[in-house]
């Protein structure tokens, strides 16, 4: 999708990934329900990755996960970090910001997967020595979460209207 600017936008669907070092990429994960789109985004290297991630734990599925890590937050969020190193960014540059894990669907409370995949993320980071610098997380709302390789700009765009995460 050209968006008239110059920059060229790269769906990354439910279980998908993406990464650039190109400045004229931005990198959207749409419809965040219960998932989370996480970016991450090293500003002396200007490289960014998005990941969306349907549901917490590979080990719901491990043959799953084995073809598809990014369907889960654990694997996930790994596979993208790794995918980012290769491609020239450092560990302790990265930023990395999250949208999404809503309740949707879930008005009850009792799956709590929006919830669950917080927590998954927390501490897949927190063993990483990684924190989040900014989140648009919860709530009951759809999100659709925006990177710019450029920039490092994180925008989610949702019913209440579209802010920049700023950490």
């Amino acid at each position: 999708m050209n968006l008239g600017s110059g920059e060229t936008s790269t769906l990354v669907g439910i279980g998908e990934w993406a990464i650039s070092s190109d400045p004229s990429a931005l990198l959207v994960a749409p419809h965040l329900g219960s998932c989370l789109g996480i970016a991450v985004y090293d500003p002396v290297n200007k490289v960014a990755g998005l990941v969306h991630c349907l549901l917490p734990l590979s080990s719901a599925d491990p043959e799953r996960a084995k073809g598809h890590p990014c369907m889960y937050v654990d694997t996930g969020i790994i596979f993208i970090l790794q995918k980012l190193l290769t491609l020239g960014a450092s560990k302790k540059s990265l930023i990395i910001k999250v949208a999404g894990g809503s309740a949707i669907s879930d008005s009850n409370g009792y799956f709590e997967i929006g919830k669950r995949n917080q927590t998954a993320l927390r501490k897949i980071l927190w063993k990483n020595d990684l924190l989040i610098a900014a989140e648009d997380v919860g709530g009951s709302h759809p999100r659709t979460v925006t990177i710019s390789v450029a920039s490092g700009r994180v925008s989610v765009r949702s019913e209440f209207g579209e802010k920049e995460l700023k950490h």
